[in-house]
């Protein structure tokens, strides 16, 4: 699961978190929250070595590894393999938002 920072939410354009919470933009927000998360227990080495990464909503992330830095979908990749009941945590500090 990629989860963005609460910074990363702060930087999102005016209004979206509002908008994507109303009732009738349920499948939007469905789709972004489906779009940080990849099914199974994926650490952080064998994701970059894997290159991409397909979530849940059904996008392909690309993931790139550069002089110890990772990004994933074009975010960065702050924290990664913290252990959750659910599986494995990275941190990231940007929303994925699906392409229109």
């Amino acid at each position: 699961m990629f989860a963005p920072t609460d910074a990363a939410f702060a930087a999102l354009p005016k209004g979206i978190v509002e908008e994507v919470l109303k009732p009738e933009n349920k499948g939007r927000l469905v789709a972004i929250l489906k779009l940080h998360v990849v099914s199974g227990r994926v650490d952080a080495r064998t994701a970059v070595e894997a290159g991409e990464a397909k979530t849940l909503q059904g996008s392909t992330l690309r993931i790139t590894s550069k002089d110890g830095n990772v990004m994933v979908g074009g975010a960065n990749v702050s924290t990664a393999d913290l252990d959750a009941s659910n599986g494995l945590i990275h941190v990231i500090d940007q929303v994925l938002l699906p392409q229109a």
